[in-house]
């Protein structure tokens, strides 16, 4: 970097449940910070999850202009804004980039499927970061980073397919998609629409990154093959980095990371995973929320104090993650098993979090040894991670140092670090994540609650076989 002045860079995290727009200098300090809400999703029939009316768009607009507010730094130093969004969403556009319908969420059923036309207005077909990019920019661009899924992409060029079947089998056109590019290429400049709507000045450039996830990993410092990152938040897996594509694997899927040509395998996870520990914080209410009052706690320090205090493994209380079933087996409910006299409120939360833990440590097992690879260090991220209590936890069921992730925001970061590449601060990812990313604090593991822990996983692993003939059942009656 040769200028003396200083050099701002905006990271935009569009991500399930809410949007966060934060301002980083060159060295990755956050300067200010905006966030807002997403609504409630429409669910009008089975099947169908969609955000709510402009959602997407009026909750970056909200984060963003209160980012801006809070920046007390020359508008004119801000120089890029990297813009990351949620994957496996698909918008269906007009004609002049305006929703046709309401963006379909990860959750729906249609973005597993190919895309059937029912608007005859519809012009393009793209994912959420596609669409926010148009919204920025006026230009149909995005990154080739985020068509994971029902997408006619080649997966080794990282462009679309010359495979004509691939577009019938998609149901999309050629001509209804649009142009893409690498993560750390220009977008285009903010338009003064965009401005007026974010704060942030027209004529910025919008650099394009990839999906949620691969910028989350950037944004950890995840860039080589021996560190597992696991991520905590609705949903929660386990990602690690590598060179190659690697089609149909049986342990893990390929993703698309967050540097051009490079891609992130990621494990089997737990969906609704740390949504079931706030369902749980919540569902005890003022029992929880009026003692850590009366400690000037949050409830989430309260109960991670309280549950610090039960001994690992939880008496023997184990808890299956299943308050959101998988597609392949629509009949499984949550389980908690083995309750006796010992048990109380904190042992089920205890237990909840050690159920993400062993989960993710028996799939990333699982991917670890079809990669041909061995980690030796656990990165920890979302807003889990601010618990020494999980954080001790992953340390001891995955028995390798456990690393918090620094930044509150990796994926505001990630997106920043796209941003600073390709606007030349840096010259290439290596150069920027070293200067931009700081290694978190770091739990070591103790090796007797490693040993209990595997004993645990392997009966935890197995309940499934035993649960599935009763919730089958029962599904029949309940649903």
């Amino acid at each position: 970097m040769t200028s003396t002045r200083p050099r701002y860079f905006i990271g935009i995290d569009n991500g399930s449940q809410s949007s966060k727009v934060t301002v980083f200098d060159a060295r990755g300090r956050a300067v200010s910070v905006g966030r807002a809400e997403l609504r409630p999703y429409d669910t009008p029939r089975p099947g169908v999850v969609e955000h709510p009316d402009d959602d997407l768009w009026t909750s970056i607009g909200e984060a963003s202009r209160a980012a801006m507010a809070a920046f007390d730094g020359d508008v004119a130093d801000i120089v890029g804004v990297g813009l990351c969004t949620i994957r496996f969403c698909r918008a269906v556009l007009k004609a002049d980039g305006t929703l046709a319908q309401q963006v379909m969420s990860w959750m729906d059923d249609r973005v597993g499927r190919p895309y059937a036309p029912t608007n005859p207005e519809a012009a393009y077909v793209t994912t959420s970061s596609g669409y926010i990019s148009h919204r920025m920019t006026g230009n149909f661009r995005d990154t080739a980073a985020n068509y994971a899924g029902m997408w006619p992409l080649d997966p080794k060029n990282m462009h679309w397919t010359d495979d004509e079947a691939a577009y019938a089998k998609c149901g999309i056109p050629r001509s209804m998609l649009f142009d893409l590019v690498q993560p750390g290429d220009i977008l285009g400049p903010v338009t003064e629409s965009a401005s007026a709507h974010t704060g942030i000045p027209a004529g910025v450039p919008v650099v394009a990154t990839a999906n949620d996830k691969a910028v989350e990993a950037l944004g950890c410092g995840l860039r080589t093959p021996d560190t597992l990152l696991v991520s905590l938040g609705t949903y929660v897996a386990g990602m690690a980095t590598g060179p190659r594509h690697i089609a149909n694997p049986s342990g893990f899927w390929t993703n698309y990371a967050s540097q051009p040509y490079a891609y992130l395998y990621e494990s089997g996870g737990v969906r609704r995973g740390m949504w079931t520990v706030s369902w749980y914080r919540d569902l005890l209410g003022e029992e929880a929320s009026g003692h850590a009052r009366q400690l000037d706690l949050s409830a989430e320090d309260y109960l991670n104090a309280e549950a610090s205090k039960v001994p690992p493994g939880s008496d023997g209380l184990m808890t299956v993650l299943d308050w959101l079933a998988p597609d392949e087996a629509p009949f499984r409910k949550g389980s908690l098993l083995g309750f006796d006299g010992r048990h109380g409120r904190f042992h089920i939360y205890r237990s909840i979090l050690e159920s993400l833990a062993m989960t993710i440590h028996d799939t990333a097992t699982r991917m670890t040894a079809e990669l041909g690879t061995e980690y030796r260090e656990v990165i920890v991220s979302g807003g889990g991670a601010h618990s020494d209590l999980m954080m001790q936890i992953h340390a001891d069921v995955h028995g390798i140092p456990a690393r918090r992730a620094e930044a509150s925001s990796a994926a505001g970061l990630g997106s920043a670090i796209c941003a600073a590449v390709g606007l030349g601060a840096y010259a290439d990812f290596g150069e920027a994540v070293a200067a931009m990313v700081r290694p978190g604090e770091i739990f070591l593991p103790s090796q007797a609650h490693h040993h209990l822990y595997r004993r645990l996983e392997k009966v935890h692993r197995e309940v499934h076989g035993h649960t599935d003939a009763i919730y089958r059942r029962t599904y029949d009656i309940f649903g």
